[in-house]
């Protein structure tokens, strides 16, 4: 998890990944980003940029800097919002929640 932060906004960037288990998925996944506002309130959640593995679009980060923007503006959180697309979750052995071990 990282995060970046300043008095007007903040960002949280969450990534499931471990690419020590899972070394394709080093750069393979976008994580979610979580934007916050001044007062903390949750204003964007989704992608980076447009961009995934093979699509051949370029790495932007578009979608993010746009929902920055409107923050620092003072706007309106943007209604278009796409989620992050990636790779599932994978647990470290030992680390599953009950439900996702099969017996």
């Amino acid at each position: 998890m990282s995060i970046l932060s300043s008095q007007e906004a903040g960002v949280v960037l969450i990534s499931s990944n471990d690419i020590a288990a899972q070394p394709e998925d080093a750069a393979a996944c976008t994580p979610d980003f979580f934007l916050f506002d001044a007062e903390h309130t949750l204003v964007y959640r989704g992608q980076f940029d447009g961009s995934r593995p093979g699509n051949d679009e370029p790495v932007t980060g578009a979608d993010l800097s746009t929902a920055v923007d409107a923050v620092l503006s003072g706007e309106p959180p943007l209604t278009d919002q796409q989620p992050s697309m990636g790779c599932n979750i994978k647990w470290r052995s030992g680390n599953e929640p009950a439900f996702f071990t099969l017996k």
